[in-house]
């Protein structure tokens, strides 16, 4: 067997991912510097419930709260190739929490990547993106943020290695991969598509997952949205550039909108990551938010090539055993609900025919499909959602990749085999 140069591993059918570190800030009671709250009271209660659609927007929770823990209390560790974070409270308790910081003190944190006492935050925390936040959205979810109730529990230190473990070594990485500045808007394109660029560039961070990161941890500029590495979570956030992954040129946007808002849709349904993106934060946004990103994401430059990955190659002949062993594999265990042509039961069932996440360069998705299952997110449009069962139990290494190879390389299908090896290798990866 052979290798190919490596892209990325990590998330799943379409777009975005949630925060992967922490917002190392605080809150405070006074307002300063002319950055007033809002008058009266029925005022602030608006500009409160406006924070919280924006948290949402930004998926706050996902990061800030263990589960099973209390809300935006942090602690949530965070592996990483450069040690462990660990995200912080962000209630409002005076102590451990936002209890002390300025509507200022939080603005400069989301826009510079400051700290309250200017030390600067590591990029875990998607200040890179949050620039972007205007100054009012900002005070919206600082205002909401403050009205959470506090919880009295101190945040865990980073386990960094050296030399990370220094801050100010993040000069050299901020000149290189951080351009500070809010969004502005292209006068070129309708104010549905600016909206959708505010809200996936901005505090949607799409980015984050969908475009590669080199050794520095920085984002790879020139291959924006072309697919990434969502570090050591072992999915692979498909390019959204390439027809050939996931790239939206030939997708209605009715089909990005419903996969966004339901995490279903007649295209294809959202598993791993971006099923946890779905139902914390995208469920919740407004119809016309979402059809403002779906505008914006069928617009994203396509191009003709998918980015290069790393996977094991199989032998012709032996892809070609793999082959016929899948199909009768395939007939036992997965033609009741994906049907025997492919084409499944949309949107209960998604076809596999014709899907470019199936026959993407990378299989390290259908991979773990088939070994760990799993669920599209449970959403008020799609409370009951139809599930996959796990066949880690049932099925050696061999027979998933058999499998797996049968569905890349079937009804049209131009995906590879897929080597025994990869299977054993995303076996005993971990399943978040």
């Amino acid at each position: 067997m052979k290798r190919k140069s490596l892209f990325a591993l990590s998330a799943v059918v379409v777009v975005a991912a949630a925060a992967l570190v922490p917002v190392l800030w605080s809150g405070g009671d006074n307002l300063h510097n002319g950055s007033a709250m809002a008058a009266t009271p029925a005022d602030q209660a608006a500009l409160v419930k406006k924070g919280e659609y924006l948290a949402r927007a930004g998926d706050c929770i996902a990061c800030h709260t263990v589960r099973g823990g209390k809300q935006f209390a942090g602690g949530l560790p965070m592996a990483t190739p450069f040690g462990t974070m660990f995200t912080p409270n962000i209630t409002p308790d005076d102590q451990y929490g936002i209890g002390k910081w300025t509507q200022d003190d939080f603005y400069r944190a989301m826009h510079t990547g400051r700290s309250k006492d200017g030390s600067l935050l590591y990029p875990g925390f998607p200040f890179t993106s949050y620039t972007k936040v205007t100054r009012a959205d900002s005070d919206a979810i600082y205002a909401y943020l403050r009205s959470v109730a506090p919880v009295n529990v101190a945040s865990r230190p980073h386990e960094l290695k050296f030399p990370f473990n220094q801050r100010n070594m993040l000069i050299g990485w901020r000149t290189l991969f951080f351009r500070e500045g809010e969004y502005k808007p292209d006068p070129t394109k309708s104010v549905e598509w600016n909206r959708g660029a505010y809200l996936i560039e901005g505090l949607g961070h799409c980015g984050m997952c969908h475009t590669s990161i080199n050794a520095m941890g920085g984002p790879v500029s020139s291959a924006a949205f072309a697919g990434g590495l969502i570090p050591l979570q072992n999915w692979y956030a498909p390019s959204l550039t390439s027809n050939k992954e996931a790239g939206l040129g030939d997708w209605e946007t009715k089909d990005i909108a419903d996969l966004l808002k339901t995490g279903v849709s007649n295209r294809g349904a959202v598993f791993g990551p971006m099923a946890e993106v779905v139902h914390n934060s995208l469920q919740y946004m407004s119809d016309a938010d979402i059809n403002a990103m779906a505008t914006y994401l069928k617009t994203i430059p396509q191009k003709s090539e998918a980015p290069e990955p790393m996977q094991l190659e199989t032998s012709e002949k032996f892809g070609g055993e793999l082959l016929k062993q899948g199909q009768k594999i395939y007939a036992d265990n997965c033609a009741k609900c994906h049907a025997e042509n492919g084409l499944g039961q949309p949107p209960a069932f998604p076809p596999l025919a014709n899907n470019q996440s199936i026959q993407m360069p990378s299989a390290v998705n259908p991979i773990r499909m088939v070994l760990n299952g799993g669920y599209p997110p449970s959403t008020d449009a799609n409370p009951h959602p139809y599930g996959m069962p796990p066949f880690a139990q049932s099925l050696s290494n061999q027979e998933v990749a058999a499998v797996v190879t049968y569905i890349r390389m079937s009804w049209g299908n131009h995906g590879t085999a897929v080597s025994p090896q990869q299977v054993s290798d995303l076996r005993s990866a971990p399943l978040d």
